[in-house]
């Protein structure tokens, strides 16, 4: 009698053992390296830049750097169905990987000596510069063509700002609170040129709306080196990102991505920056 006690106990603790691993494996949200079965990881990218990071009207996420993080997370482990994707700001990057909103940033993240002091960067994986997007037809050829010319950019861009106080200080500068107001102008015949990254102008100018409309002045006006953000200290995540990366390139997969999304736009891309090399 005592032993069918000892059983009929035993089972049951086995019964409930099992049945708390089952709900405990479930719908696990998982922001670190490594994937199985139901587990997430987090990426942060920006959801309104076309050809970099888009937010689809059928919810699904399109752009070179959405195709950088998608490989990098299969490196890691993870299929595309396991990627929580995450809209982050650029005025809020820093504070979702303190936070651990996601495991990695990658949304147009230059790398400069401020912002790594408060978060790790894996890469670069694209060198980009500071340009001009003009109308096909445009004599715009120099930044100084801008003086008396009006020139668009968002509000508060060290872009145009740079353009302005120094290269051409009799452009009109016009400030709106989104590119796409601005590339609207730019169509509209209202501003001679737009300026910010050359890879965001590239990606707004692919744009099917947009095909054949503009072109790229292929000024290099400074060094945009972009990173993958990492949760400051967390080096090996770094690590197992910059081997991704290197990967990437290596079968040819990075060119095909660049081609994708930024090639309509007639994009000349630098050559994929060698890890951990920081062009000034």
């Amino acid at each position: 009698m005592k032993l069918r006690k000892v059983t009929v106990f035993a089972t049951t603790a086995l019964v409930l053992s099992l049945a708390a691993t089952a709900c405990g494996s479930s719908d696990k949200d998982d922001s670190g390296s490594g994937s199985s079965g139901d587990s997430k990881i987090k990426i942060g990218i920006k959801f309104d830049q076309p050809g970099l990071g888009l937010k689809q009207p059928d919810g699904t996420y399109a752009g070179f750097d959405v195709d950088v993080a998608t490989y990098v997370a299969g490196q890691l482990g993870y299929k595309p169905s396991q990627i929580q994707w995450v809209e982050t700001k650029s005025a809020d990057r820093e504070n979702a990987l303190a936070r651990g909103d996601v495991k990695f940033i990658a949304a147009t993240y230059s790398i400069n000596d401020e912002r790594k002091k408060k978060v790790d960067f894996a890469g670069p994986y694209l060198l980009a510069h500071q340009d001009l997007l003009v109308k096909k037809n445009s004599t715009i050829a120099k930044a100084t063509d801008l003086n008396g010319k009006n020139l668009c950019s968002v509000t508060g861009s060290t872009s145009a700002q740079n353009i302005h106080d120094t290269i051409a200080p009799k452009a009109n500068l016009r400030e709106n609170s989104g590119y796409s107001e601005c590339i609207a102008a730019l169509q509209s015949g209202a501003v001679d040129a737009v300026t910010t990254d050359d890879s965001i102008l590239a990606g707004f100018a692919a744009q099917d709306k947009f095909k054949g409309q503009f072109k790229l002045a292929g000024l290099k006006l400074s060094n945009e080196n972009y990173g993958i953000g990492v949760k400051k200290g967390d080096s090996a995540t770094v690590t197992k990102i910059n081997t991704a990366l290197e990967k990437m390139v290596s079968s040819g997969a990075w060119q095909t991505a660049v081609t994708k999304n930024l090639g309509p736009a007639d994009y000349k891309n630098e050559t994929a920056p060698k890890i951990g090399t920081i062009v000034k």
